[in-house]
């Protein structure tokens, strides 16, 4: 009787795992309000002031996230705030963390819901990226819903009504996946692949459920498709040249090097021990003997890391990109009942794993590693607020002088989504885009077609020797050039960069080509 009693206890575990994914959430809280945009996370603010079914680079999850952050802080009046860009991404990397636990409760119950949940709640990977508001966090947040609920539908007999209802739970998540990141396309690859691989999943395909979880994920997919049709597909030729692009100079080479970049960056992001023990789990799962849930969770992690390792023989690859393979690799890892040794490589892991996490919230709070402030990562977000006074100090003296509208514009998106941040009340800005790489700037109505004859253009860029070529490409178009005062991005002592404010007055009309 006793021994019935003790198992029919509720195991506080899985409550601890709920609290513990919690209390790292309100931690990244914290550090999401204190530090300064990066410039992309400006870039994609401004895209929530132009709601979109898509955009240039990405689906359009994450600019609704960062939408409804403003406006939900709106009235305390920090609605244009750090803490408002992100607060969405620190919601839906609650999210992604609770569905990963719950996914591995699923397997193995509550013990592994705990330690998926430290895992979890102490990878670099969501140290850093489950604070910055990128889509990222959102993509994460609907993969990890749509194993979820895929998992539970596997766990249900087939061509039930209850299997029916978690696929199309799946479904929706995946539509909303689909939304927030394109590479979200390799979860239902490898679940396509696992099922097909093992015959006690191709049951599967003889129920209702995942045709109908297709189904759904594309109604809810279906305006991004529409709104790349309407643009030429843009977004999606983006992204397959920006994750295909051939090598330049040697192949081998650049594979060599990349490689080596990309597997350094996941030891980094993962620390070198857990990345270790999460492929580990992975191979683990990928066993005949195991079950066939845990068999999908593999396939789906291989999958979508696989992927990246073949990308990275062409180009190179940035660390978080692969981060979707890690949602199911961490619920594969804390899955498993290890014996003594596996239990001590997993606590010197988990160690060390938060002993690198912990570096970068105090790296975020004051600059403590010996790195050059160019090269630190963090320093990329300061300075920008004294570029944007420089730059609107500039233009409220030229249009005083001249009586003329004067324009906000950096010659990258990075440079013109800092200024349209930092500049109260918001105003309009320009990518001129004559040094930089394509971008959303391209889409939204440009200078010349909003500016009139004799206005004024205040444009940021690097600081070079002699005229920059950007400003050099656009003196014809104006009646004068002048060089504007120089500005030193700092964080504390340390110099990130410098960059040049030029005044071109007078718009004459036409525009580079």
């Amino acid at each position: 009787m006793t021994s019935v009693a003790l198992r029919l206890a509720p195991d506080p575990r899985g409550r601890q795992a709920l609290v513990l994914v919690t209390l790292a959430a309100l931690l990244r809280l914290v550090f999401a309000a204190v530090i300064p945009l990066l410039p992309d996370e400006a870039y994609y603010w401004t895209w929530s002031r132009h709601l979109a079914a898509g955009y240039f680079d990405h689906p359009p999850v994450l600019a609704l996230l960062i939408r409804s952050g403003t406006v939900l802080l709106a009235p305390a009046g920090i609605g244009d705030s750090p803490l408002a860009v992100r607060i969405g991404a620190v919601a839906a990397g609650w999210i992604a963390s609770v569905a990963t636990i719950g996914i591995a409760r699923r397997l193995a119950g509550d013990p592994a819901a705990l330690r998926a949940a430290v895992i979890m709640s102490v990878l670099p990977l969501a140290a850093a990226g489950l604070i910055l508001a990128t889509p990222d966090a959102p993509v994460l947040a609907a993969i990890a819903a749509a194993l979820y609920f895929v998992i539970a539908a596997l766990q249900s007999p087939v061509n039930s009504d209850e299997s029916f209802r978690w696929w199309l739970a799946a479904g929706f998540a995946l539509g909303i996946a689909f939304c927030s990141k394109y590479t979200s396309i390799f979860v239902p690859v490898g679940v396509f692949v696992a099922v097909l691989a093992r015959a006690d999943l191709r049951a599967r395909l003889r129920e209702p459920g995942p045709y109908a979880a297709c189904i759904v994920a594309t109604i809810v997919f279906l305006p991004v498709l529409v709104w790349n049709a309407h643009h030429g597909w843009i977004s999606f030729a983006f992204q397959v040249r920006h994750g295909l692009a051939a090598p330049k100079g040697s192949a081998l080479l650049a594979a060599w090097h990349h490689e080596g970049d990309f597997f350094g960056g996941q030891a980094g992001l993962a620390s070198p021990i857990l990345f270790v023990m999460l492929a580990v789990a992975t191979a683990r799962g990928l066993s005949r003997r195991v079950r066939p849930e845990r068999f999908v969770l593999a396939v789906v992690a291989l999958v979508s890391f696989g992927f990246f390792v073949y990308s990275a023989l062409r180009q190179r690859v940035e660390p978080n990109w692969p981060a979707p393979a890690y949602i199911p690799a961490i619920a594969l890892l804390g899955a498993i009942v290890w014996g003594r040794t596996g239990r001590r490589w997993l606590i010197a892991g988990i160690a060390l794993a938060a002993a690198l996490s912990i570096t970068i919230y105090a790296q975020g709070i004051a600059p403590i590693l010996p790195l050059a402030p160019s090269k630190d990562p963090v320093a990329r977000a300061f300075g920008w607020n004294e570029v944007a006074e420089v730059a609107d100090s500039a233009a409220t003296a030229v249009r005083t002088e001249t009586h003329a509208a004067s324009w906000l514009a950096g010659d990258r998106y990075q440079e013109a989504s800092e200024l349209a941040f930092h500049v109260v009340p918001h105003p309009v800005t320009f990518a001129t885009n004559l040094g930089g790489r394509a971008n959303q700037y391209d889409l939204w109505p440009t200078f010349p077609e909003i500016a009139a004859p004799g206005d004024n253009l205040v444009l940021v860029v690097d600081e070079t020797a002699g005229v920059h070529p950007a400003v050099q490409a656009l003196a014809p178009h104006f009646t004068s050039v002048e060089r504007g005062p120089l500005v030193t991005l700092r964080r504390g002592a340390g110099v990130i960069g410098m960059r040049r404010v030029w005044v071109l007055r007078g718009y004459r009309g036409g525009w580079p080509p």
